[in-house]
């Protein structure tokens, strides 16, 4: 891989890290509805990508669930998640997304797991399992629940992403749509004060959607789609696995994450774990997302 790309992939990594601690001030600090937030990020990116919203034709019901699942859906179940659980705690739980794609795999796919990836993926669980077992963690578990949700929502989406035939900024765009005419009313349904917490901080909340749906989610995964196709997913996918790494520096710094030694085990177990998952070669499914199942 060249040291152009290396270099891009480290700066998406510390975004994607950067992307969780701002969603955490978003939805504590600036206390705006987890929902209403996913919703109007994802809105930002409709806005952004309207030119590429093409009609997909007459699997456009697939495109809406499997693009709502990797984007609004995970979003909006993480959001939750972060009113409770920290950064570095969520960064963690949300490797789980690896091992369980490859499991939804067997069994929808009929995706063939040889041993070395077996204990990839008993390795990467049993880190997960370690860190919400800390003291820590165990404090946020009802937030990790969500964030394990969300996980778990982006790797079924992402079993089934391979069978759209939409380039990047299509799918970028319809996921957008998609994830906007869900999480929106479901937002004005069974939340409140949307209006009231975002006049509170205009500006703030701007500056983070903006953050979320313009750096995020256009820019640092248009990028990676292009290193994607410059090199192959088994080199890279590794490498985004820096996120998490790069999630609990943050977190520790900016929003004061207590990162005890038994979370540290965990995470080192869980991202060996998914390492060894994502060198592992799939003809089933989409590799490039398996580690980032968000887009």
């Amino acid at each position: 891989m060249p040291f152009r790309d290396i270099a891009l992939l480290v700066l998406l990594c510390v975004i994607w890290a950067g992307n969780v601690i701002v969603s955490r001030i978003v939805v504590t600090d600036m206390a705006i509805p987890p929902l209403f937030y996913a919703a109007m990020r994802s809105l930002v990116v409709l806005a952004a990508l309207l030119p590429w919203l093409k009609w997909p034709g007459k699997d456009w019901w697939r495109v809406a669930w499997v693009t709502t699942s990797v984007s609004g859906g995970g979003f909006a179940l993480l959001f939750v998640g972060l009113q409770d659980a920290t950064p570095s705690s969520s960064a963690i739980v949300q490797l789980s997304g690896a091992p369980m794609t490859v499991l939804l795999a067997m069994l929808i796919l009929r995706e063939r797991v040889r041993w070395r990836r077996g204990i990839g993926i008993g390795l990467a669980l049993a880190g997960v399992l370690i860190a919400v077992a800390s003291p820590t963690g165990w404090e946020n578990s009802t937030g990790l629940l969500f964030v394990f949700a969300g996980a778990f929502v982006g790797a079924l989406g992402s079993v089934y992403l391979k069978t759209i035939d939409l380039s990047a900024p299509r799918l970028m765009a319809w996921a957008g749509f998609f994830s906007t005419l869900l999480l929106l009313p479901l937002s004005l349904l069974i939340e409140d004060r949307q209006i009231a917490s975002s006049l509170a901080v205009p500006w703030e909340l701007v500056a983070a959607l903006l953050f979320s749906g313009l750096v995020v989610s256009v820019f640092a995964h248009t990028a990676y789609f292009g290193i994607l196709q410059r090199n192959e997913a088994g080199i890279v996918a590794p490498i985004t696995l820096l996120t998490p790494i790069f999630t609990i520096m943050m977190g520790a710094g900016i929003t004061g994450d207590e990162v005890g030694p038994l979370m540290l085990a965990g995470a080192a177990l869980a991202v060996g774990g998914v390492s060894v998952i994502a060198v592992r070669p799939s003809p089933t499914f989409f590799k490039g997302l398996l580690v980032r199942t968000r887009i």
